[in-house]
């Protein structure tokens, strides 16, 4: 299989990292940020969270800027839409996304699987494309109890330091979400050591995401 790199160390790549929540960025995409730090990229990231309110944004906060440690330039934005009612606020989050848009303008776009079973994620979702339209948008996967798990396409492989630093970064910085039985190191690792199968990654993890096009050069 031939593998296409985003940017090589020393090069310069952007990222917008749209989260509905405080962790799912982390979630679905903490160990290829990570990963991408330590190889060198001359990384420069825009990391949005739509729904930071008291405790969960300050747990946002103080997470992306531990991911965010080492990145060339990066900018953190924290909303406070209501948990759970994403898909009744559709005017004022496109609004938002729209103000957003003419504040940075990304290489890639990291955001929710349009078919994720949250709510919340599926709007995201739908908004990304809505608003980013002429952009490379790879939409990242979040494990939960609703077994909605899809079949990606796209793989990141990362080393095995960046994912167990993913892990202690998250099991440290949310607290508010320790009590939930899914949110456990061997749910992530586990999931991680799966895709890293399915692309027969060298240190046998991965990070995987649908992109529904890419346009290649």
């Amino acid at each position: 299989m031939r593998r296409l790199g985003l940017a090589q160390p020393g090069e310069r790549l952007s990222l917008l990292c749209l989260g509905a929540h405080s962790d799912d960025i982390e979630i679905g995409a903490g160990a290829t940020i990570l990963d991408l730090i330590q190889r060198g990229i001359h990384l420069e990231v825009h990391w949005v969270v739509l729904s930071a309110v008291g405790q969960r944004g300050q747990e946002a906060r103080a997470s992306a800027a531990a991911f965010l440690e080492g990145a060339a330039r990066s900018t953190i934005d924290l909303a406070e839409f209501k948990d759970g009612y994403f898909p009744y606020h559709g005017g004022e989050l496109k609004t938002w996304l729209e103000q957003l848009k003419a504040r940075t303008s990304p290489d890639v776009v990291l955001t929710h699987w349009r078919d994720d079973a949250h709510q919340d994620h599926r709007e995201v979702s739908r908004l990304t494309w809505n608003t980013f339209r002429d952009h490379l948008i790879l939409e990242y996967e979040i494990p939960k109890w609703d077994g909605d798990f899809g079949r990606p396409n796209t793989y990141m492989p990362v080393s095995e330091a960046a994912m167990k630093r993913k892990v202690d970064l998250l099991m440290s910085h949310f607290g508010s979400q320790r009590s939930k039985d899914w949110f456990d190191p061997r749910t992530f690792m586990g999931v991680a050591r799966l895709r890293g199968m399915e692309c027969r990654a060298e240190d046998g993890y991965a990070e995987a995401f649908h992109a529904a096009k890419i346009t290649l050069a």
